[in-house]
């Protein structure tokens, strides 16, 4: 059986692509499953450093597969497990998983990124689009509302006007001007190439401080200013004097690649603040 979603790790990047290219990796619950298992183990995984997220075939993911509507399992019970006071859910945790991924997360997007494959999208730290991309909110159009935690990705790009129209009218906006609204953060021709080029750049840099730096802001982006300078204060003496802050100087001052550790966190779970 084809994986639905395969992963390659080199040089402390992993290389996860949607491989449902048939359906232009449209959601299926296989899909769903697989997405979220695949982001957990790479969470887990202190040696990765940076995370490429693109699709395989003509688009990077057409939303929900529409033969969920007829699946018994889906239509019975679509949320799952996950609704009960459980978040985020079976079908948030697809896009989420990204965001709270302890390691930067950069979308490669092409083709199509519709629905749920757009939420997916927003989930990521940084997203590269090739000029032809097409982006669009779309679950008004099935007379739904975004529901794969746009709510806690989307507030962090746009202002919430946009995100209200995007969402009311679920029109398709082009890279150009997905670019302008910051949908996305460049446009590129070969956006997986340049996506796995800064993947590389970041993962030569101190792992932990990437990662503290992620939480920093993820963390206290809609907080209070006092929260967000003791938090700047609190990880920085995490940072500071440590192997890899060091090792970060000293291969600097003395021109070579650096060598560091692993990172000392698995999940942000772990962090908690003095």
């Amino acid at each position: 059986m084809t994986e639905l979603v395969t992963v390659q790790i080199k040089d402390y990047i992993a290389d996860v692509r949607l491989n449902r290219p048939e359906k232009m990796n449209a959601l299926s619950v296989p899909m769903f499953e697989a997405i979220t298992r695949v982001g957990k183990e790479l969470a887990e995984n202190k040696a990765i450093r940076a995370i490429v997220l693109s699709g395989e075939g003509r688009g990077f993911c057409a939303g929900l597969d529409l033969a969920n509507m007829t699946d018994p399992d889906f239509s019975a019970d679509p949320f799952g497990a996950g609704r009960g006071g459980f978040y985020p859910n079976f079908y948030q945790l697809p896009g989420y998983v990204w965001k709270k991924m302890p390691v930067p997360v950069i979308c490669a997007l092409h083709g199509v990124a519709y629905g749920g494959g757009f939420q997916i999208a927003m989930g990521a730290d940084i997203r590269i689009a090739h000029p032809d991309a097409r982006l669009s909110v779309m679950e008004i159009k099935w007379g739904l509302i975004p529901d794969m935690s746009t709510s806690q990705t989307l507030r962090d790009l746009v202002r919430v006007d946009v995100a209200k129209e995007l969402t009311f009218t679920g029109r398709v906006v082009a890279a150009d001007e997905a670019l302008q609204l910051g949908l996305v953060t460049y446009i590129n021709e070969n956006p997986r190439e340049a996506a796995l080029e800064m993947a590389a750049a970041i993962a030569k840099r101190n792992p932990n401080a990437i990662t503290y730096g992620k939480y920093l802001f993820d963390s206290t982006w809609h907080g209070d200013e006092y929260a967000g300078l003791k938090a700047e204060e609190c990880l920085q003496a995490r940072v500071l004097k440590t192997p890899n802050q060091i090792e970060a100087v000293m291969s600097e001052m003395e021109g070579r690649a650096a060598n560091y550790e692993q990172r000392d966190v698995t999940t942000f779970d772990d962090i908690v603040l003095d």
